[in-house]
């Protein structure tokens, strides 16, 4: 189950309701066409929307700050402490990625060597509710830059977190499929490991958690 309980009171304040099968399905066939578009976008496009993110996060840290306080019971100060850092490892990438991610050369044997990067495809995200915001930030942030798409699973009792997580990265201009959240169940999230589309996971979890993904 999916919902956002205020700590503070224990009073359900909203639910939202596990996907079908169908919905996950779809979430998988538009990141699979989301990185196709992406991984072709430049540096300088990449950049630019995700100053977009920061300048997004910056300008409405008290409205998000909220919103963690409320699912979490963080106090508000460190709520907008964690949202303002989130805009700081946005930008971070946005201007490093590019220099960090060029090709070069390296002496081997060989006539020439070199090491290249390319982004991945689709990767799983499974976070904790403990840093709602920063936890999905720093993953995504290096990500998007690398020209991967994103899917969140994230902590049940967080979902507003995850939907405005993922409603930001979509204002920023950064494409249909690019950032999904699902609400998904653990069968649902072992298919989706399965899945061919999914070409990698990040996980920040309990021991339990992380041998599951693992096996």
């Amino acid at each position: 189950l999916y919902a956002s309980i205020n700590p503070a009171t224990g009073k359900l304040v909203k639910e939202f309701p596990e996907l079908q099968d169908s919905q996950v399905e779809t979430v998988l066939a538009k990141a699979e066409s989301a990185f196709l578009k992406h991984r072709q976008s430049s540096f300088q496009s990449r950049a630019e929307k995700m100053e977009m993110v920061a300048q997004d996060l910056e300008s409405n840290a008290a409205e998000y700050g909220k919103l963690i306080t409320m699912e979490m019971g963080k106090p508000q100060l460190a709520a907008e402490a964690e949202v303002k850092k989130c805009a700081s490892v946005c930008r971070f990438y946005a201007l490093t990625a590019e220099k960090t991610l060029q090709p070069h050369e390296v002496a081997t044997d060989a006539q020439r060597s070199y090491v290249t990067y390319q982004p991945l495809g689709a990767i799983l995200a499974i976070m904790p509710w403990n840093f709602p915001f920063w936890q999905v930030m720093r993953f995504a942030a290096p990500l998007l830059m690398a020209g991967n798409v994103g899917v969140l699973k994230h902590a049940p009792n967080v979902p507003q977190c995850a939907l405005a997580v993922e409603k930001i990265f979509a204002n920023a201009g950064l494409g249909d499929g690019v950032f999904q959240t699902i609400f998904a169940t653990n069968e649902q999230v072992e298919r989706v490991l399965a899945d061919a589309r999914i070409r990698g996971v990040s996980l920040t979890g309990s021991n339990r958690a992380g041998s599951a993904v693992a096996a």
